[in-house]
């Protein structure tokens, strides 16, 4: 695959044999001159877990303090007074058999699916469709509930499910780029802290194999993986440096 100049000119300032604290990883993103639009800032986490195994496998919700920088889209499964509800609290989208059969048809212009546990007959038959987008609603991760409309709030707040995938990996959203540097690395320390929360009891050796910091179009920089606590601290340490 054949990048651009702006890609190249970024990778060229990475060195690829060390790792970056997130302050000096979210400086140098930030740093890069990228495209027009305001990119995504990814955090991509390979977890020393053997997903073969339920009792390894990660999952959960958190809330970022700064939230992600993009407006969710969601869609309700409720039918009368719990309908009415997720309108009020300001869903996008709000069906049931209906809803189900737009999304058969094609319908997938949301990020988020709620679902009361009465409609779970609508759907459960969605399973190979929003599955595989991660949109199934799951008592889990509190996207099957009766309380409507506090998860459409939390979600439009920025509520976040992850997840491990097949590779034991954490794909996450933590910002934009134009977030400031305090922004991003508190999101950052947030999904952090989350994972070594999270941790599985059944996990055995090292946990956290690699994280790597990136923008939608920009390169992988390796971030030290040891750096798990005072990450948001870093940045006002070296502030009352330089005014010290």
């Amino acid at each position: 695959m054949q990048h651009g100049k702006k890609y190249r000119n970024a990778r060229a300032q990475i060195d690829r044999e060390q790792t970056y604290s997130p302050l000096e990883a979210v400086r140098m993103l930030k740093g890069w001159d990228g495209p027009k639009f305001d990119e995504t800032v990814e955090a991509h986490v390979r977890l020393g877990l053997n997903v073969r195994h339920a009792d390894q496998q990660l999952r959960g919700t958190l809330m970022l303090p700064h939230g992600t920088g993009k407006q969710l889209r969601v869609a309700v499964f409720a039918e009368g007074e719990k309908a009415k509800e997720a309108e009020a609290a300001g869903a996008d989208v709000v069906g049931s058999a209906d809803l189900a059969k737009r999304i058969e048809e094609g319908f997938t212009d949301f990020d988020v699916a709620i679902a009361t546990p009465d409609q779970m007959g609508n759907v459960g038959k969605l399973g190979r469709i929003l599955g595989p987008r991660g949109l199934m609603p799951n008592p889990k991760t509190g996207t099957v509930t009766m309380d409507v409309a506090k998860a459409v709030q939390e979600s439009k707040a920025g509520k976040l499910e992850y997840r491990t995938d097949r590779g034991a990996n954490v794909h996450l959203t933590i910002g934009k780029k134009s977030f400031d540097e305090k922004q991003l690395l508190e999101n950052y320390a947030t999904l952090i802290e989350e994972i070594v929360r999270a941790k599985p009891s059944a996990s055995k050796g090292r946990y956290i194999h690699s994280i790597t910091l990136t923008t939608t179009m920009g390169p992988g920089i390796h971030v030290d993986t040891t750096r798990t606590r005072g990450i948001a601290e870093e940045l006002e340490e070296e502030a009352a440096t330089v005014t010290a």
